[in-house]
């Protein structure tokens, strides 16, 4: 027993240190190219802090072990909304801009509905169900990528007309690019060396994998000794481990200031968890809605995880897209239906 917990220790510094890196890198590629923080946090941040649940839910298809993944794509989507975004929105709650929002969050719910849809009806997610997911992923980057194309565009524009002597405030800069932008940051951005942000991302990302990996892995080997089911070890264990990306990435996103890249990393993993990870899952290996319990008869899956996630990601992006910022009252909500949350999955 004294192994495994020395390896979590390790796969936990791997983390912290990674993730230090990991937002270093995404903020400075931000600021370079002009991009809305919200915007890398939910394409190129999302992919890296995503990989963890690709590879944990790729390898259980491959064995055929779907509960595992089933599990570790609900668990992980819950335990992102309600447990590491409500910590970082009940400590500091901040801005976010609708127009940065609105892609993601349509995009999430519009897989969610396809996923509930087969969970409700057939039980079943065939391959032709994961192909599906996988083609509303290409189909979500290659939008963003688009808008974010588009939004640079309009900024390069701005400030080629500030350095001919034209009059623009920085209030009309804010309102083209859907974020706060300031001469501060294009300044820093001119600055940093563009291959070292890349290097930096590519390292964080290592080693936020491997850390994560350890820790996964460990605890699965701990929590399996102490007689935990797989769908349980899937929906806690399995899931808590693979969102400590998302955890590291929005402490120290939080710390260094860049709040709207850990709102958009939170919300681009759980698209990505339901359309990336949940559609190579199913495509390598299809599987049925796992049973591990009944509540009045019905699966308790229907009854608890679907509809928790749902209701956790309505409270953080319907107000959001309405008020246009986070209030305190999310977070805490939200982390009282994540404690629940856990104290069902091992009574039921």
């Amino acid at each position: 027993m004294l192994i495994p917990i020395i390896l979590l220790a390790i796969g936990f510094v791997l983390l912290i240190k990674g993730g230090d890196w990991f937002v270093d890198g995404a903020s400075g590629i931000a600021r370079r190219f002009r991009l809305p923080e919200i915007l890398i946090g939910a394409t190129v941040v999302s992919i890296g802090t995503t990989l963890p649940e690709v590879m944990v839910s790729a390898g259980a298809a491959f064995q055929g072990s779907g509960s595992i993944a089933y599990g570790n794509a609900l668990g992980s989507i819950i335990c992102n909304t309600s447990l590491i975004a409500a910590i970082t929105i009940a400590i500091k709650p901040g801005s976010a801009a609708r127009k940065s929002l609105k892609l993601p969050v349509a995009f999430f719910f519009a897989a969610a509905g396809i996923y509930c849809l087969v969970a409700y009806v057939s039980g079943t997610f065939s391959r032709l169900v994961g192909i599906g997911l996988l083609a509303m992923f290409v189909v979500y980057m290659a939008s963003t990528i688009l808008r974010m194309k588009k939004g640079a565009a309009t900024i390069g524009e701005v400030i080629e007309e500030e350095e001919t002597g034209s009059s623009v405030s920085e209030e009309e800069l804010e309102a083209k690019s859907g974020e706060d932008y300031t001469v501060e940051s294009r300044e820093k951005g001119t600055k940093d060396s563009l291959v070292k942000d890349i290097l930096m991302l590519i390292a964080g990302a290592a080693l936020i994998a491997v850390g994560a990996d350890l820790l996964v892995d460990n605890a699965i080997i701990l929590a399996e000794a102490l007689g935990v089911s797989e769908k349980v070890i899937g929906l806690t264990i399995v899931a808590l481990g693979t969102s400590l990306p998302e955890l590291v990435t929005a402490i120290t996103s939080l710390i260094k200031g860049h709040g709207s890249l850990s709102l958009g990393n939170i919300i681009g993993a759980n698209l990505f968890n339901l359309v990336l990870v949940s559609g190579a899952a199913i495509t390598i290996n299809p599987f049925d809605v796992p049973v591990s319990g009944l509540i009045g008869g019905i699966n308790s899956s229907l009854v608890i995880d679907i509809p928790v996630m749902l209701l956790v990601m309505l409270i953080l992006t319907v107000p959001t897209l309405i008020k246009e910022k986070l209030s305190r009252w999310q977070g805490i909500v939200m982390l009282g239906i994540y404690a629940a949350f856990c104290v069902l999955q091992f009574a039921v």
